[in-house]
């Protein structure tokens, strides 16, 4: 695009364009429900599980819902580009144009940047039953004492084996599925889609743990556990790198296939732009142009049920 295309009208349109294409991070719709919002903050009262069947003796017995719930206030936030108007005038590279693409790469990021921070403040964060959302003693109503962290003993924490890391995933999974509700009910007994997500330096481990036919441990070799639960049970289970988590011996796993999720998106106000562009006095007085990003939104705790903190200790 030469430099005479690139009025402030293009290159808000190209920006929306590659808005539009790059879906940002393909794991956020599968951590996290999506709700919008039109007010300062939104409350979601959690109301417990439905009552199960029970044979019919004496009549009826109505069970109300247990309400539990939390507040998620929406925050603005904003990314401004600067322009020199000598900058577009010269650009028969199409410079211009690749900051404004990126510019729109950076802003889909920004859902995976808030939620990969609630991510990692999981062990010191509450969520709405009041416990950190990764703890060991989780309980609502009859479901009794519960964790959503398991540990699992490895030669080397930070740098386990392919075996080690199946054996902890494995573990992982079982617990997810081994959860119940303020009912007492299991609360994942259909699951069936699983999500592992793990920090940049467990990449290669966890691709081997997950992707291997056959597990070697020390002298011995096996048949994966994972695999064979995904062709037996109907199991599926990814991998998500996150090269946001900082973590040196840990990892989560996710459910991907209920309606409620571990995580929460609200939004405000979606994504807009919009510029100090021609015949204004910023370019009058600085010959320059400014494109602001704007998107008023937060992220909070849904489900703790739907996820599982693994350590390797």
């Amino acid at each position: 695009m030469g430099a005479k295309s690139l009025s402030s009208r293009a290159i808000i349109g190209e920006y929306y364009n590659t808005l539009q294409q790059d879906l940002g991070s393909s794991w956020i719709d599968s951590l996290s429900n999506y709700f919008e919002s039109n007010q300062e903050s939104e409350t979601y009262a959690w109301l417990g599980m439905s009552p199960v069947m029970r044979e019919w003796v004496g009549g009826r017995q109505a069970k109300g819902l247990r309400e539990g719930g939390l507040t998620i206030r929406n925050k603005k936030f904003e990314a401004t580009l600067e322009v020199l108007v000598d900058e577009i005038r010269r650009d028969k590279t199409g410079q211009v144009m690749l900051r404004v693409r990126e510019l729109a790469q950076r802003t889909n990021s920004h859902w995976a940047k808030l939620l990969s921070e609630l991510i990692l403040k999981g062990e010191s964060s509450v969520c709405y039953d009041g416990q950190y959302f990764f703890d060991t003693d989780h309980q609502e109503g009859d479901s009794g004492q519960q964790s959503n962290i398991v540990s699992v003993d490895v030669t080397t924490p930070a740098a386990p084996s392919a075996g080690e890391m199946e054996t902890a995933i494995l573990r992982a999974i079982e617990q997810i599925v081994g959860l119940k509700d303020d009912t007492g009910e299991p609360a994942n007994e259909n699951a069936r889609q699983f999500q592992v997500m793990v920090p940049v330096k467990f990449m290669s481990v966890a691709a081997a743990a997950l992707g291997s036919q056959i597990i070697v441990d020390s002298s011995t070799s096996r048949s994966n556990g994972i695999i064979t639960l995904g062709q037996i049970g109907g199991f599926a289970t990814s991998l998500t790198v996150n090269a946001r988590l900082n973590w040196a011996d840990k990892f989560a796993v996710f459910r991907t296939d209920g309606e409620t999720r571990a995580l929460i998106r609200q939004e405000e106000e979606k994504v807009t732009m919009a510029a100090i562009a021609e015949g204004s006095e910023l370019e009058f007085k600085e010959d320059k142009h400014e494109y602001g990003v704007k998107a008023i939104r937060n992220v909070g705790y849904g489900y703790w049920q739907r996820a599982v903190l693994a350590k390797l200790v």
